[in-house]
């Protein structure tokens, strides 16, 4: 914590955002805007370009610099597709920490390679709920099936912090530092756009917890509330797991054992479990509680779609455009289409820009459970 409205980033710090591959491209896709036939015009910002292939080491290495400068030995932390579980494993081998992740089981079994991705780099990796803590260890008495959820995997990388020596809990979203962390990515896209002479009308990005979107938007939403831009935003998650479209806005705990301090937030309840669906980075109960504030306010507007509907979304990008997004990241190309289908129909020339948050190339398995006509519709 500072009380600085601004801290000097070190050298070391610039040269490890450097070896990220920061700043990222904005491409245009043009062929994706032929396929639908629209007059709109839409644009990505590639953060699928990290080692990792995901925009979550932007807070990663600032959170595993900050904790080696601290003196910290080792961080915990939660993860659910595994992107921020394997940026911040590659982040805490940058800098000499030691990292243990509690990864929720569905996505475990679902995304092998994200797991051995985090051994890679050194971390430890366990299937949440686990035998490595009491409250896993509860919840496996009672259900030894238990699919577990990020709530899960917070309660055990938190107990997992508080019971191991020079240890901290780190987190890959909801919480202010890293949404803040996130906000490179919307500052250099308002730079592209600068260059291009041209403003996005609308923003799109996928919600979990909500740094993606966050990082994406922030920057251009104070630019709009300030009066100096006119663009609507607007977050896109599964209608299986409805926390901004369906959720109650009110104070709630980030994890399921209530071990975290109450955030007011949009939420389907602590004790939601969502189903197992491919896109584990979205399977939170909660938001971000300033993206919730936001959307309250009706700066933010939020939409659902089932997961056929957003794997087919995946697909018309990968034939267009050639990149294989993540689960996550087809809401928000979902998102895309149907807005540009809106601008067919009323005829607007509309610039739609959207966060191609990470590739999809560890997430084969959900895709051929697509293209074989195994993936449910949830």
């Amino acid at each position: 914590m500072s009380p600085n409205r601004f801290e000097p980033i070190s050298a070391e710090l610039q040269e490890a955002y450097l070896r990220l591959g920061r700043p990222t491209p904005l491409f245009r896709a043009r062929r994706l805007e032929k396929a639908l036939n629209t007059p709109a015009q839409i644009f990505y910002k590639r953060e699928d370009l990290s080692p990792v292939g995901s925009h979550k080491p932007n807070t990663a290495i600032a959170q595993a610099y900050f904790a080696m400068r601290e003196g910290v030995g080792a961080l915990s932390t939660e993860t659910g597709a595994g992107q921020w579980g394997s940026a911040l494993a590659h982040a805490t081998n940058y800098f000499g920490l030691k990292c243990k992740v509690f990864m929720v089981k569905v996505s475990y079994d679902q995304k092998p390679y994200r797991k051995y991705m985090m051994k890679m780099f050194g971390a430890e990796v366990f299937p949440s709920p686990s035998d490595q803590t009491n409250y896993g260890r509860k919840l496996l008495e009672n259900n030894g099936h238990n699919p577990g959820s990020l709530g899960i995997a917070i309660s055990e990388a938190i107990e997992s912090a508080v019971s191991s020596p020079n240890t901290k809990y780190s987190l890959g979203s909801v919480l202010n530092h890293v949404l803040m962390h996130q906000t490179i990515v919307g500052q250099e896209t308002l730079k592209q756009f600068d260059v291009l002479d041209v403003t996005p009308d609308v923003m799109v990005g996928s919600v979990g917890g909500g740094s993606n979107f966050a990082g994406f938007t922030y920057p251009a939403i104070g630019q709009t509330l300030a009066g100096k831009m006119d663009t609507d935003f607007v977050a896109v998650e599964p209608s299986s797991v409805p926390s901004l479209t369906a959720g109650k806005y009110e104070y709630d705990f980030g994890d399921t054992a209530e071990m975290t301090p109450l955030v007011k937030m949009y939420t389907l309840g602590h004790n939601f479990v969502p189903p197992s669906i491919h896109a584990g980075g979205l399977r939170y109960h909660g938001a971000a509680p300033t993206l919730s504030l936001l959307l309250h306010e009706g700066v933010v507007q939020a939409r659902a779609f089932d997961q056929l509907s957003t794997f087919e979304a995946g697909r018309l990008f990968a034939e267009t455009e050639g990149l294989i997004a993540a689960p996550e990241t087809a809401h928000a190309i979902k998102g895309v289409v149907e807005l540009a289908r809106e601008a067919k129909k009323a005829g607007e020339a509309r610039v739609i820009a959207f966060n191609f948050s990470g590739h999809g190339l560890l997430d084969l398995q959900g895709y051929a459970d697509f293209l074989e006509g195994r993936l449910e519709n949830t």
